[in-house]
C-alpha cells in the first residue's frame, strides 16, 4: 500500500515542504528508515537525523528550525507524535479490515451480528451472543453465551469470555485474555477444607477500554465486576472479583488487584504492584512500582511507593537515609567510644 505526500499531507491536515509525489509504503524510526519509508521527528534528542536520514518522508513539528537543507520531504503539523500516531491507527484500520465468517468456527443460529463483523478460524461463540458492527473476532476465541461485544471492538487470539459478561464500544482484548473466570472465593469449613463459593456476577466492561495479553478479570461473585471508561491495563495483569477501576486509570504489567477493592478516576499504578481487598484509592492516586498497598487512600492525587506504601516524597528521603546506615552506625559506635573514654577518664580522677 503506498501513499504520497500530498494524500499524507491531506489526511493530516498538515503544510508540504518538498516532493507532493514522493511515495511511500513502509514506516520506520528516523535513524534506520531508507528510502520509501515515512519517520517523524517529535523528541529534539532525534533532531540531528534530520540532516541523515534516507526517509523520503518525515512528519515534524510545525515549529521544528531546520539549521541546513533537508532533503526528505516534510510534512509539518501541529503535534507530530499525535498525528503519525493518527496514521498509524488509519493504516492499521485498513490493513485488519477483515470480514466473514472463517471455517471452520462455531456460531449458533441464535447469534447476532451487525455489519462487517469478522468471525476467524476455530472461533467459538455461545448461545445468543450478540456482535455489533465491525467487530473483529480473531481465530481461537471463546466467548461464552449471552455474551455482548458493542461496535469496534477487536478481539485478538485466544481470548476467552466467560457466559454474560458485557463489552462496550472499541475494546481491544489482546491474546490470552480471560474475562469472567471465577473469583478466588473459598469458605473456610470446620474440618480445615475450603467449600467453593459459586460466583454468579459477570465482567462489564465499558467502551474505549484496551487490556493487554494474558491479563485476567474475574467474574463478580454477585452483581459485576466493573472497568469503566478509557481504562487502559498491561499485560499479565490479575484483577479479581468485584473490582471496580473507574474511568481512565492506568496498571502497568503483573500488577495484582484483590477482591472488592475500588479504584478512582485518573489513577496510576506501575508495574508489580500488590492491592489488598476492599480498600479505596482517590481519584488521581499514584503508585510507584514494586509498592504494596494495605489500606484506603482518601486524599485525591496521591503518590505513595514503598511496601507498605506510603507518601512518595517521605519514602525518597527513607531510602536515603536507608542507604547511609552503614555510616550512621559506624559513627554512633565511635561516638559510643568516645563516651566511653570520656568516663573512664572521669572515674580515673
Amino acid at each position: 500500500m503506498q501513499f504520497s505526500a500530498l494524500q499524507l499531507a491531506t489526511m493530516l491536515d498538515g503544510r508540504l515542504e518538498g516532493n507532493p509525489d514522493v511515495k511511500v509504503s513502509n514506516i520506520a524510526k528516523i535513524e534506520e528508515a531508507g528510502e520509501g519509508m515515512l519517520s517523524f521527528i517529535a523528541n529534539p534528542k532525534y533532531e540531528e537525523f534530520i540532516y541523515t536520514t534516507n526517509a523520503s518522508i518525515l512528519i515534524v513539528n510545525e515549529s521544528l528550525v531546520t539549521e541546513k537543507p533537508v532533503k526528505s520531504t516534510l510534512i509539518r503539523v501541529k503535534d507530530a507524535y499525535s498525528s503519525f500516531a493518527l496514521l498509524l491507527e488509519k493504516y492499521k484500520q485498513m490493513v485488519g479490515n477483515k470480514t466473514g465468517i472463517q471455517q471452520p468456527s462455531y456460531v449458533p443460529a441464535s447469534v447476532k451480528t451487525g455489519q462487517n463483523v469478522f468471525i476467524g478460524a476455530f472461533a467459538y461463540l455461545g448461545e445468543n451472543v450478540v456482535l455489533g458492527n465491525n467487530v473483529k473476532i480473531y481465530p481461537g476465541v471463546y466467548l461464552g453465551d449471552n455474551v455482548t461485544v458493542k461496535d469496534d471492538t477487536v478481539i485478538f487470539p485466544g481470548v476467552k469470555v466467560y457466559d454474560n459478561c458485557i463489552l462496550g464500544s472499541r475494546v481491544i482484548l489482546h491474546a490470552g485474555c480471560v474475562i469472567g473466570g471465577d473469583g478466588f472465593g473459598f469458605a473456610p469449613q470446620p474440618d480445615g477444607t475450603y467449600k467453593k463459593v459459586p460466583q454468579i456476577g459477570n465482567v462489564i466492561i465499558h467502551d474505549d477500554v484496551e487490556i493487554g495479553a494474558n491479563t485476567t478479570i474475574d467474574r463478580a461473585t454477585m452483581g459485576s465486576t466493573v472497568i469503566r471508561q478509557g481504562v487502559k491495563l498491561d499485560n499479565l495483569i490479575q484483577i479479581a472479583h468485584n473490582v471496580d477501576v473507574d474511568t481512565n486509570s492506568v496498571i502497568a504489567a503483573q500488577t495484582g488487584i484483590s477482591g472488592s477493592t475500588k479504584i478512582g478516576k485518573n489513577c496510576v499504578i506501575g508495574g508489580q504492584v500488590g492491592l489488598v481487598g476492599h480498600i479505596q484509592l482517590a481519584d488521581g492516586t499514584k503508585i510507584n512500582a514494586q509498592s504494596g498497598l494495605s489500606k484506603s487512600i482518601v486524599e485525591p492525587n496521591t503518590a505513595l511507593m514503598g511496601s507498605p506504601a506510603f507518601d512518595y516524597k517521605s519514602s525518597l528521603k527513607s531510602q536515603a537515609i536507608f542507604r547511609n546506615l552503614p555510616d550512621l552506625e559506624k559513627r554512633v559506635k565511635e561516638l559510643e567510644d568516645m563516651v566511653k573514654q570520656l568516663l573512664s577518664v572521669r572515674e580515673g580522677v
